[in-house]
């Protein structure tokens, strides 16, 4: 699994994808990691309680570019329900590698999450997740 995480990292750290401004967009927050300078803006677009398009911008480390990347995969054509399962489930096996389920949806999210035996680099993880919940101005600290 730690093979497949540096994989994960590489490729989107290197290669992320939606790194783009949306030209159309009904949400939109900026994230800041204090301790490293990353900043990331995320921009989503959504109708119908569906997250239609999502993207991000901005300047960090491999891990959180990766993450970005990873989440806009992820999430979009989602329902703003399930990105609220995905969310509690990410921060969860984050801290807790007992947490994780096997279930092929959430493959990327588990590579990522090993992000956990660097304790220092779990912000760089999360700095999206959270942003993404500022967007939608949902309290996913349940």
């Amino acid at each position: 699994m730690l093979d497949l995480y540096k994989d994960l990292i590489l490729d989107h750290g290197i290669n992320p994808r939606n790194r783009v401004i949306l030209d159309k967009f009904t949400h939109f927050s900026t994230g800041f990691n204090h301790l490293c300078g990353d900043k990331f803006d995320i921009y989503l677009c959504v109708e119908n309680e569906v997250l239609i398009d999502i993207s991000f911008m901005g300047i960090g480390c491999s891990v959180s570019t990766a993450s970005a990347s990873v989440l806009t995969l992820l999430l979009k054509n989602k329902s703003i329900k399930i990105t609220e399962t995905l969310f509690i489930y990410f921060i969860k096996i984050i801290k807790d590698e007992k947490s994780i389920c096997y279930d092929e949806v959430y493959c990327d999210l588990n590579a990522l999450a090993n992000v956990r035996k660097y304790p220092a680099r779990v912000k760089c993880a999360t700095l999206i997740w959270h942003t993404l919940a500022e967007a939608l101005k949902i309290n996913f600290k349940k």
